[in-house]
C-alpha cells in the first residue's frame, strides 16, 4: 500500500482529536464544534470521522453527532460491536482486522474526498485516551502520527485529571504532534481548568474550560430517552453558541491558514538567509528549495506549490531516497528514539566530559566495541560527526607510527596511504588525506598529503558481475575479471590466494617501495573505506585490493622504516605492524552494507575504526573513533601536552549515547531474530556455488531489479549492496563528480506517480538510492517499479 501523505488543506480545516483519558467527553466536544461551525456562516459545512469505533451502534460516537449535529457529515470507519478496547474487539469475532496502513489511507482518503466536496471543517476523533491502542495493538499517538494532523486535546477534569491531561499532551509534543487546543468540562470542585489554563496558556496554547452536559437520567422512565435528547440539544445550542467557542474556531481558522502561509514563504526566506552545504547558489531559486513539513518512517512531508487548488492537499509524501545523508537507520520520527533523547535530555541536559562518566557513554563503549567484534578494539573516543571523529583517527595513527619509529613530524612530512575518491571529511586536516578534488582544490590550506591508490572497480553489467580493472592498471593487475555472483567476489579469502591476489600484493609492493625508497616519503598510517567510497561517486572497490592492501601494509614493515628489521613480528597478534591501519566507516558500517561491521567483508581488523551515521538512527549527530590498547599507550606520558589533545563542548553528549545505545540495540535485535531474512533469501545464490563463499551478502534492494537494470541501455554499471543502490549512467563526456548524466533519471523520480515521489541525490553520473534498515518491502519494490519505468 502507498504511503500516507500527511493531511493539509487549505479549504478544509481538518483537525484530530484526542483524550487525555477514556470518558473524558471527546464526543461532546466534537460535536459542540461541529455544531457551531454549522450555525456561524452561511453554507459552512463540517464533517465527523470516527476512524474506530467499539461497543453497540446505537451509541456509536457517529450516531450522537447525527442526532445532535444534524447537519454534519459523519463517517465511521470500522465499527465493532465489543465495547472493549480497539485491538481486543477487532479480534474477537473473526473480523477482517485493518492494517495501520489500511487505517491511514482509508482517514486520508475520507478526508480528501470531503475536502472536494466543499467540506470546511473535519473532526477525526480518536477512541480512547492518548495511547489507547487501535486494531493492531499499535498506540493511537503513533498509529495517526503519519497524517500530523492538528490535535484539539480534550483535557480530564476529574480528580487526577491534572496528571492525565499534562501527561497525554506530553506524549503527543514527543511524537511531533501541534496541540492548537485544549478543552475540558469545568468543575468548580476540583476547578482542573484553573490549574491547566495557566500550564498550557505559558505554552500559548488556548485552553477553553466548557459548563459541563446535562445528567443523564438513571432510570428508563417513559420518555427519559426524549427529555434526554431534548436536553442534550438544549445544551448543544447554547453551548456551541458562546463567545468562547467562536474565538476558538476562528484560532483554528487562523492557525490553519497560518501553517500554509508559513510553508508557502519557506523557500524564499531560506534562499535569502540560508549557505546551504554543497551547493553552488550561484543561479539557485526558491524553487530549487523543497520545504519539508515533518518527516514519518522513510518519507519526508514535503510541501507542494501554492498554485495547488485549495482543495488538494498541500503535503506529498516523499521517499527519503538518500536516508538524509546517509544516517537514516530507523525511520525518521521513531518515538522509541525520541524517548530516549528525552528521557536522557531530562536526566542530565549536558555533562562535561573530561574526568567524569555517565551511564549511557559507558554501556555505548561497552555495547559498540562487542557489536563490531574486533579484538584489536579496546578504546572508544567520542565526537559529534565523522569528519571530527576521523580528525581524531589522523592524529591517533600518525602519532602511534612517529612513536614507533622515532619521528619528529615537526620537521618532516609525513603522509598517508589510501585510495582514489577517498573522502574522509570537510575538516581541514582529514581533507589532506584525500587526492585534489572538486571537494578540496579550492580550499586555500588544502595541501594533499598522501598516496592513493587507483583500484579495481566491482558492478553488475549485462547480467554479470564484472571486477573492472583500469587502463592504467591492466599490465600490472591483469584483465578484468567476471564472477557468478557478488558473494564470489567477496570471497577475499579464496581469491587472496589467486593468481590475481599475487598480482595485487606486488604491484602494491612495488609502488610503497618507490614511494619510500624513490621519492623519499615517509607515510604514518593506511587510511580506507571499507568496500564503498561513499561521497567519491559510491565507488565499489574490489575488496579483495583492500585486503592486499592492507596484508602489504601489515608484512611488510620494513617497507616504511629501514630499520625494522624484515623478519621482526609484532609483539603481539594485535599489535599494529607496519603503519596502523583506520577504517572509516562512518558510511558503511553498522548495518548500512547489511553487516555490523564492513571490515568483515575483507576479513581485516583494523588498529583504528570511526562509526557515525547509523550509530543514532538518524536522529542527533555522534561519532565514535576506536582504538586499539597499543594506539592509546603511544599518549601516555608524564607530559600532559603528549596526551591527545582534543575535544568539544558537547564529547560524549549524554543525549546522543543514549540515542546510540537504543539504537545500536534495536539494529542487534532486528539481525538476531530474523528481520531480513525475506531480503537474504532473495540474495542466497545455489549451495553448489557458495560452499566456501560467505553467505551473507545481501541487499534491500532485489537481485532481480539489480540484473535488469545492469542490461539497461543507458546504464554502465549497477550494484547493491545492504540498503545501498547506485546506478551508473553513460556519459560520453566522461564520468566523474561534475556530471549531468544522472540529472535526468533524478527528475523522473522527483515527479514520482501518483502514489510518492523520491527524493534522490546523484554524484555525478552516479544516482543512488538508500532505504533504512527499517525500510518495508513494499515500499521499495514500489521504488522498483518507478526505476523500471525510467529506465527500462
Amino acid at each position: 500500500m502507498a504511503p500516507v501523505s500527511a493531511a493539509l488543506w487549505r479549504s478544509l480545516r481538518a483537525h484530530q482529536v484526542y483524550g487525555a483519558n477514556t470518558d473524558v467527553g471527546k464526543t461532546i466536544v466534537s460535536t459542540i464544534l461541529c455544531h457551531a461551525v454549522g450555525q456561524r456562516r452561511s453554507g459552512e459545512r463540517s464533517a465527523f470521522l470516527k476512524p474506530v469505533s467499539t461497543g453497540p451502534v446505537d451509541e456509536a460516537d457517529d450516531r450522537h453527532l447525527q442526532r445532535h449535529a444534524p447537519n454534519t457529515v459523519t463517517k465511521c470507519l470500522y465499527q465493532f460491536d465489543e465495547p472493549v478496547s480497539p485491538h481486543i474487539a477487532a479480534q474477537q469475532k473473526n473480523f477482517s482486522v485493518p492494517r495501520d496502513d489500511e487505517v491511514l489511507s482509508s482517514v486520508h482518503k475520507t478526508l480528501s474526498s470531503w475536502a472536494d466536496d466543499g467540506v470546511s471543517f473535519a473532526l477525526v476523533e480518536t477512541a480512547g485516551g492518548v495511547h489507547s491502542p487501535g486494531p493492531n495493538g499499535s498506540s493511537q499517538a503513533d498509529l495517526y502520527r503519519p497524517l500530523r494532523l492538528p490535535i484539539i486535546l480534550v483535557a480530564d477534569s476529574r480528580l487526577g485529571g491534572i496528571s492525565s491531561s499534562i501527561s497525554a499532551y506530553e506524549s503527543l509534543l514527543i511524537r511531533g504532534y501541534d496541540v492548537h487546543s485544549v478543552l475540558l468540562f469545568r468543575d468548580d470542585y476540583y476547578q482542573n481548568h484553573e490549574y491547566l489554563g495557566n500550564y498550557f496558556r505559558n505554552k500559548s496554547i488556548p485552553l477553553v474550560p466548557l459548563p459541563p452536559p446535562p445528567s443523564r437520567p438513571r432510570t428508563q422512565e417513559p420518555g427519559s430517552q426524549e427529555r434526554d435528547r431534548e436536553a442534550l440539544d438544549r445544551y448543544y445550542s447554547t453551548v456551541s453558541t458562546t463567545a468562547d467557542v467562536a474565538a476558538l474556531l476562528e484560532a483554528l481558522d487562523i492557525k490553519n491558514q497560518q501553517r500554509i502561509d508559513s510553508l508557502d514563504e519557506m523557500a524564499s526566506r531560506a534562499q535569502k538567509t540560508i549557505w546551504y552545504p554543497f551547493t553552488q547558489h550561484h543561479g539557485m531559486a526558491a524553487k530549487d528549495i523543497t520545504p519539508i513539513d515533518s518527516a514519518y518512517d522513510d518519507f519526508f512531508q514535503t510541501y507542494t506549490a501554492s498554485k495547488t487548488p485549495d482543495h488538494q492537499s498541500r503535503l506529498q509524501a516523499t521517499f527519503d531516497g538518500s536516508a538524509s545523508w546517509w544516517t537514516q537507520g530507523l525511520g525518521h520520527g521513531n518515538p522509541g528514539l525520541a524517548l530516549s533523547a528525552a528521557y536522557a535530555a531530562g536526566r542530565y541536559g549536558h555533562v562535561m566530559f573530561p574526568g567524569n562518566v555517565h551511564e549511557p557513554a559507558l554501556v555505548l563503549a561497552e555495547q559498540l566495541l562487542q557489536t563490531v567484534g574486533n579484538p584489536r578494539l579496546q578504546r572508544v573516543f567520542y565526537t559529534d560527526n565523522g569528519s571530527t571523529g576521523m580528525e581524531v583517527a589522523l592524529k591517533m595513527g600518525l602519532r602511534a607510527t612517529c612513536d614507533r619509529y622515532g619521528w619528529d613530524a615537526t620537521k618532516e612530512q609525513i603522509h598517508i596511504l589510501g585510495l582514489k575518491g577517498s573522502y574522509h571529511g570537510d575538516t581541514i586536516g582529514v581533507m589532506d588525506c584525500s587526492e585534489p578534488s572538486t571537494y578540496n582544490q579550492r580550499v586555500e590550506w588544502y595541501r594533499g598529503r598522501g598516496h592513493w591508490f587507483d583500484f579495481p572497480l566491482v558492478k553488475m553489467s549485462k547480467g554479470v558481475w564484472k571486477v573492472e580493472i583500469p587502463a592504467v592498471l591492466r599490465e600490472a593487475l591483469g584483465a578484468d575479471q567476471d564472477f557468478s555472483s557478488l558473494e564470489s567476489v567477496f570471497d577475499v579469502e579464496t581469491r587472496v590466494r589467486s593468481a590475481a591476489g599475487e598480482r595485487y600484493k606486488k604491484y602494491i609492493r612495488n609502488t610503497i617501495e618507490h614511494l619510500v625508497l624513490r621519492e623519499g616519503k615517509k607515510f604514518g598510517a593506511l587510511i580506507m573505506e571499507p568496500i564503498i567510497l561513499g561521497a567519491g561517486g559510491m565507488l565499489f572497490c574490489d575488496p579483495l585490493f583492500q585486503r592486499c592492501l592492507a596484508d602489504v601494509v601489515r608484512s611488510n614493515p620494513q617497507l616504511f622504516n629501514r630499520a625494522t628489521p624484515a623478519d621482526t613480528s609484532p609483539p603481539t597478534e594485535l599489535s599494529w605492524s607496519g603503519l596502523p591501519v583506520v577504517f572509516d566507516e562512518v558510511f558503511t558500517g553498522l548495518y548500512r552494507l547489511g553487516r555490523k561491521s564492513s571490515a568483515s567483508f575483507l576479513g581485516i581488523d583494523p588498529d583504528i575504526a570511526v562509526n557515525a551515521k547509523l550509530l543514532t538512527g538518524g536522529l542527533v549527530p555522534l561519532c565514535t573513533t576506536l582504538a586499539s590498547e597499543e594506539i592509546f599507550h603511544a599518549f601516555s606520558s608524564p607530559e600532559k601536552r603528549d596526551a591527545l589533545l582534543h575535544g568539544h563542548s558537547y564529547t560524549a553528549h549524554a543525549v546522543g549515547c543514549q540515542v546510540a545505545v537504543d539504537s545500536l540495540q534495536t539494529m542487534n535485535r532486528m539481525d538476531a531474530d530474523g528481520t531480513w531474512n525475506e531480503f537474504k533469501a532473495d540474495w542466497k545464490q545455489p549451495a553448489a556455488d557458495t560452499e566456501t563463499r560467505p553467505q551473507d551478502v545481501w541487499s534491500v534492494w532485489s537481485h532481480g531489479l539489480v540484473n535488469d537494470l545492469s542490461h539497461a541501455e543507458t546504464v554502465d554499471g549497477v550494484f547493491a549492496i545492504g540498503t545501498v543502490l547506485s546506478i551508473s549512467l553513460k556519459d560520453a563526456a566522461g564520468a566523474g563528480y561534475t556530471s549531468n548524466a544522472a540529472k535526468g533519471l533524478q527528475a523522473r523520480l522527483t515527479a514520482g506517480g501518483p502514489q510518492f515521489n523520491v527524493h534522490s541525490r546523484v554524484l555525478g553520473n552516479v544516482l543512488y538510492l538508500m532505504s533504512s534498515v527499517t525500510s518495508k518491502k513494499e515500499t521499495l519494490r514500489g521504488i522498483e517499479s518507478l526505476l523500471r519505468e525510467a529506465l527500462l
